[in-house]
């Protein structure tokens, strides 16, 4: 059980998305620090109460079962709850499955936003004083909404134009335009992030790094797309955490910070890294590597991410520390010590039709 005072100057913060993969690390990480976390999550595929279980006997944690899309139960929330700021994580955010069906993706990232900006404004419109002045809007997004980049572009910053390619990233930037207007128009006191590719413990077995995983475990075909030359920026999703908090705590209303893992790789060098991790840690007949298909690859695969955070760097102090290889061989460690956690999801067919459904699950 979960035990620790709370501080005398606590903050409540209303998360939304918070039994999912990012939600989750920071709702562990902020009831660590002492803060009150109100987790509002409608539990979708890909959220598990069990991502949350170390501080669910809290008393400085409460959960409500509420869809954000759901005005009136949002309405209720903020009325029961009485919080000091919303961080808002809810999404769908799998780009295959935004392919495969993009309407869901409009709902949730996109209505989703504007019913929680607007239940948060109606909200904050009525509080007075200091409680007023230091709420916060803090929306977290994706740094596929700049589009993509050439593998010797500079860096997006947060002034980069927004180019986004599927329907995931048109969505979450559909939704960074919203807050930034509610900002402007209402005043609300809005704060963006914009993150790089998060991997770590709990994270979906249909992301790419528990795949690579999962699949070797199975000793199945590792999917690759193309030739695997797409490349992306690799952020530990504890650094995210500690990041999201001290954005949430430091960042300036009506500003955006970008937040990377200064980690880029390509995608195949990034599956042999872990292939070549896995050989030492749970030896096979062969190396993990002989595994690897390269497969059909996704329509409109964006080429490159890579995000500037010299931003968050300068302004709030805060810098990953969590080493790459390092990271990625914790995460190795933790999806192999936790099979109870991701066996149940492999049964349900959690990789959907891209990646190819793993065929042994004992």
């Amino acid at each position: 059980m979960f035990s620790m005072a709370i501080r005398s100057d606590f903050v409540k913060i209303l998360l939304t998305g918070g039994a999912g993969f990012i939600g989750s690390a920071v709702a562990r990480k902020a009831i660590s620090m002492g803060y009150d976390i109100v987790n509002v999550d409608c539990l979708t595929y890909a959220a598990n109460l069990k991502n949350i279980q170390s501080i669910e006997d809290s008393q400085n944690y409460k959960f409500e079962k509420t869809d954000i899309c759901n005005s009136e139960e949002i309405r209720a929330i903020f009325d029961r709850h009485q919080p000091d700021f919303v961080m808002h994580l809810a999404a769908e955010s799998h780009v295959d499955r935004s392919i495969e069906n993009p309407e869901t993706f409009i709902q949730t990232n996109v209505v989703g936003t504007y019913r929680l900006l607007e239940e948060s404004r109606l909200y904050w419109g009525k509080l007075s004083g200091n409680k007023k002045q230091s709420f916060r809007f803090h929306h977290v997004s994706t740094d596929e909404v700049y589009g993509d980049l050439e593998v010797n572009d500079p860096a997006f910053e947060e002034t980069t134009a927004y180019s986004p390619s599927s329907p995931y990233s048109a969505s979450k930037a559909a939704s960074d335009h919203l807050v930034r207007a509610w900002g402007r128009t209402f005043e609300l006191p809005v704060i963006l992030s914009n993150c790089s590719n998060n991997y770590g413990s709990h994270q979906f077995p249909e992301k790419f790094i528990p795949t690579i995983i999962l699949k070797a475990l199975h000793k199945e075909q590792i999917p690759v797309y193309g030739k695997g030359e797409n490349i992306r920026d690799w952020l530990h999703v504890d650094d995210h955490a500690d990041a999201l908090l001290t954005v949430l705590k430091k960042g300036v209303p009506g500003e955006t910070y970008n937040i990377g893992g200064n980690n880029e790789l390509t995608n195949i060098g990034l599956v042999k890294i872990i292939c070549r991790l896995m050989d030492i840690k749970v030896p096979n007949n062969e190396p993990y590597e002989n595994l690897i298909s390269y497969v059909t690859d996704r329509p409109g695969h964006d080429m490159r991410y890579a995000v500037n955070a010299s931003k968050i760097a300068t302004e709030l102090g805060w810098e990953p520390k969590v080493d790459g290889k390092a990271g990625f061989s914790k995460t190795i460690d933790w999806y192999v010590d936790n099979q109870e956690w991701w066996k149940p999801l492999v049964r349900q067919g959690a990789f959907g039709q891209r990646h190819g459904a793993i065929k042994s699950t004992s």
